[in-house]
């Protein structure tokens, strides 16, 4: 084989494989910014709704389509993680390569606008309690295994502003949550947990309290 030849093959070899490549980054980037992303459970603090190392579907189309719901499961950036605006940390973001951005996955609990308290009962159960009536909660781990309030805890009673989100675990005894952090704002959601795809034996729709 003649070096011309040889090199017009090593380039077009090339040639196709950078193409390729790019194909594959615009694709990956485009699902994951438009449509959805697969994530894992890393912790115990959304038992017994999900447990650690479930794997679910993220799906992005519902912030478009309609607004979420309270009881919704969302992935988000809490409120004190600080998000590098660089070329490599949003690239990173929006394809998933390298990303070390911290993300959460808890439930809607309090929405814009709602009066917010949490309070204990007589006989030890714990409620949020939404517009002064207290939330049915059939989710949650125990009525009764929460943290208890602290002074320097978001326990109400407080109005929601607006654009922001209330967001609690369902573990409320294991839960670094809105209790100890604050209010979500909207822009800091990531997605809307749609499904839990494996193990195989805990396949479950995950919207079914959203309401």
């Amino acid at each position: 084989m003649k070096r011309e030849e040889f090199l017009k093959i090593a380039k077009d070899f090339i040639k196709e494989t950078v193409e390729t490549l790019v194909f594959v980054i615009v694709a990956v980037i485009l699902i994951r910014f438009f449509i959805g992303e697969l994530r894992w459970i890393p912790s115990g603090s959304m038992h017994p709704t999900l447990i650690e190392k479930d794997r679910l579907f993220v799906e992005k189309v519902s912030k478009v389509v309609r607004p979420l719901k309270r009881g919704d499961i969302v992935v988000f950036y809490p409120p004190d993680e600080r998000l590098k605006k660089d070329v490599f940390s949003v690239f990173s973001r929006l394809t998933g390569i390298f990303c070390r951005d911290i993300a959460y996955i808890k439930r809607i609990v309090g929405m814009e606008g709602d009066k917010f308290e949490i309070k204990q009962d007589k006989d030890g159960n714990w409620y949020v309690y939404i517009n002064d009536i207290p939330l049915d909660e059939p989710y949650i781990l125990s009525k009764t295994d929460w943290t208890p309030c602290r002074d320097d805890m978001y326990c109400g009673p407080f109005v929601i502003p607006q654009g922001q989100y209330f967001m609690m675990g369902d573990n409320r005894a294991n839960s670094q949550d809105s209790r100890f952090w604050g209010f979500l704002p909207k822009e800091r959601v990531i997605g809307r947990a749609y499904f839990v795809f494996w193990p195989l034996n805990r396949i479950e729709m995950l919207n079914k309290y959203a309401k």
